[in-house]
C-alpha cells in the first residue's frame, strides 16, 4: 500500500495539482482584495452606498449596528451580504480562470503547430505527382519486358 501511495505521489498530475492548489489559494487572496477593495465600492456607489459585506438580518430581538458587532455578541444572524460577496468572488475567479485556461490552450496550440512545422524541410510530392511517377515507372517497366 505504501508503494502504491509513493507511485501515486510521484505521478506528474499530482504535483501539477498541488502547485495549482497552492497558486489558487494565493490567487484567492488577490481576488478577495479586488472584490472588497475595488468592486464593492463601485457597486456601493451605483446602489447608493450599500456595503454588501455588512448586510444581515438579525434573528434575535437585540439590535446591532453592524454584522461584526452581532457576530462578536454571538447573535444569530442571516449574513446574506457575505454570501453576495462570496458569489461575486466566485464569478470573478471563474472568469479569470477561464481566461487563463484559454490563454494556456492558445499557447499550447501554437507550440504544437510550431513542432509540426519543420522549418526548411522540403515538402513532399502531391498525390498526383506520386501517381504520375508510379505510372511512368510502370510504363518504363512495360517497355523493357
Amino acid at each position: 500500500m505504501i508503494q502504491e501511495f509513493k507511485d501515486f505521489i510521484a505521478k506528474g498530475n499530482v504535483m501539477d495539482m498541488a502547485v495549482g492548489i497552492i497558486i489558487g489559494a494565493a490567487f484567492t487572496a488577490i481576488v478577495t482584495s479586488l472584490v472588497s477593495d475595488l468592486i464593492n465600492p463601485v457597486i456601493g456607489l451605483i446602489t447608493g452606498g450599500i456595503d454588501f459585506s455588512n448586510l444581515f438580518i438579525n434573528l434575535t430581538s437585540t439590535d446591532y449596528a453592524s454584522l461584526k458587532a452581532a457576530q462578536d455578541a454571538g447573535a444569530a444572524v442571516f449574513a446574506y451580504g457575505s454570501f453576495i460577496t462570496a458569489v461575486i468572488n466566485f464569478l470573478i475567479i471563474a472568469f479569470v480562470v477561464f481566461l487563463l485556461v484559454k490563454a494556456v490552450n492558445r499557447i499550447k496550440d501554437s507550440a504544437m503547430k510550431k513542432e509540426q512545422e519543420v522549418p526548411g524541410a522540403p515538402e513532399g510530392p502531391t498525390q498526383e505527382e506520386l501517381l504520375a511517377q508510379i505510372r511512368d515507372l510502370l510504363a518504363d517497366r512495360g517497355t523493357r519486358v
